[in-house]
């Protein structure tokens, strides 16, 4: 969202949080698979000013790259979560694999 541009209610007060906890020293990372995850809509989308945002995000606050063991430690957190029966995403959206 904070890649929005701004002049909307929502878009704006989630800017606003997100450097108010800058502000207080709350250490704030960028995992790549969430830029991943934007870019490659923003791309479909042809929004570049958005992939500028995004790209200003990436360089204003810590980037946290993809390795074998960040996505293994994930993987593994992931299951965890699941079997204390937390959900992980909408339950109205169906897994196809």
């Amino acid at each position: 969202m904070v890649t929005h541009r701004g002049g909307v209610p929502e878009v704006d007060a989630c800017k606003r949080w997100l450097l108010a906890l800058a502000e207080r020293g709350v250490r704030i990372g960028i995992p790549e698979i969430a830029d991943y995850e934007v870019r490659r809509e923003l791309l479909r989308a042809g929004k570049m000013r958005g992939i500028e945002r995004l790209d200003a995000l990436c360089e204003t606050f810590e980037y946290l790259p993809l390795s074998t063991v960040v996505m293994r430690d994930a993987a593994s957190l992931w299951a965890e979560v699941r079997k204390r029966g937390q959900p992980t995403a909408d339950p109205r959206r169906s897994m196809r694999m």
